[in-house]
């Protein structure tokens, strides 16, 4: 009998690029979730389809309860509470997300021994960034016997293809300062500061990158014993860069934690990279460099990884976690960021099976 995942948001362009790549890597029985079903935008045929609010409490279990797995893609995260992985861990069904947000990471978190005790596997922040990006970090830790400094940078051309939920995540991610691992302490960082130039893989080349709160902001701090974690986000074309700068320093924070504002900003920005997407495209890269110490000496390791749609490769990375769940390979009861649970060997062997080329020097 085949498995059945429950994908909510997944009429969304990143729920619906999960799907898409389990429906091609397993032989899942596949639901996807909204609230409303209406649109033009074709469906796999494959595909279960339920109409389902999040605040329906009672549909939501029924859902749950019917499903082996549960991946949860209803953002923006920032908005959302733990009832979806605590009706799962009620029902023992696994969980999976595609989480990219501190606060909604740090209270997911606190429900690990429950999971733990319900024989849940609940496995956070898959997708592209944070996903497959910590993996990546994995990846270089391994490489050292001591570990001094994390930096992932991540740019993303346009909207990313993943619509209207990108842009609200990000002018969400401008409304505070946030805490950061510097030298071995928490520092109080302003979001979208520090610009810095990055060497990106073609066709990104050098590309400014800004401080910008994300759930690996500390969550590598616990996975892995580095003294200094930095993550870094940009956009091209580069006057978006300049545009969101400024929101971010000259606008007064008490603006910009108007959900009003939110919705405004978000809705100019995505009308006006419909037209910008056209040349800049919606790609995305990432690059992880970890700096430590193997045999006496101070190197660093660098990977990267850059794919034409931001939308597909978040999916993929989150396909990849559900594939490795529903076949047996990766079971570990508790809440985990994706980088404490998925080994490197498997990681490795999940991008190569999808072609995705990881460059390392």
């Amino acid at each position: 009998m085949n498995k059945r995942v429950l994908i909510l948001g997944g009429r969304g362009r990143i729920g619906n690029s999960v799907a898409e790549d389990l429906a091609q890597h397993t032989s899942a029985e596949i639901t996807i979730t909204g609230r409303k079903l209406t649109g033009n935008r074709a469906i796999n045929p494959r595909f279960k389809v339920l109409e389902l609010d999040l605040e329906d409490q009672q549909k939501l279990e029924t859902a749950i309860a019917n499903s082996d797995l549960v991946i949860h893609c209803a953002g923006p995260f920032h908005y959302r509470d733990t009832g979806v992985l605590q009706a799962c861990i009620q029902q023992n069904v696994n969980y999976i997300d595609v989480s990219d947000n501190r606060g909604f990471t740090s209270r997911i978190l606190e429900h690990s021994e429950a999971a733990k005790k319900a024989g849940v596997t609940a496995i956070i922040n898959t997708g592209i960034f944070p996903g497959i990006s910590n993996s990546m970090v994995r990846q270089g830790v391994e490489q050292f016997d001591q570990v001094e400094k994390i930096h992932l940078s991540y740019v993303v051309g346009g909207s990313g293809g993943a619509g209207m939920t990108v842009m609200r995540t990000t002018f969400i991610g401008l409304q505070r300062p946030f805490e950061v691992w510097i030298n071995g302490e928490w520092k109080t960082i302003k979001p979208y500061s520090e610009r810095e130039t990055i060497e990106f893989p073609p066709p990104y080349g050098k590309t400014g990158v800004y401080w910008f709160d994300m759930p690996e902001c500390f969550t590598l701090v616990d996975s892995f014993p580095a003294k200094t974690v930095i993550t870094k986000f940009g956009t091209v074309p580069d006057f978006y860069n300049y545009l969101t700068w400024s929101v971010a320093h000259w606008w007064p924070a008490s603006w910009l934690q108007n959900p009003a504002v939110i919705e405004f900003l978000s809705q100019v920005s995505y009308r006006m990279t419909n037209v910008t997407d056209i040349w800049s495209g919606i790609g995305v890269a990432v690059r992880s460099c970890v700096t430590g110490i193997k045999q006496g000496k101070t190197v660093d390791y660098c990977s990267t990884i850059v794919h034409e749609n931001t939308a597909t490769i978040a999916g993929i990375g989150t396909g990849t976690i559900a594939e490795l769940c529903l076949n047996g390979e990766l079971q570990k009861p508790g809440v985990w960021p994706v980088e404490q649970v998925l080994s490197t060997p498997l990681f490795e062997a999940a991008m190569n099976n999808r072609g995705i080329n990881i460059q390392t020097s």
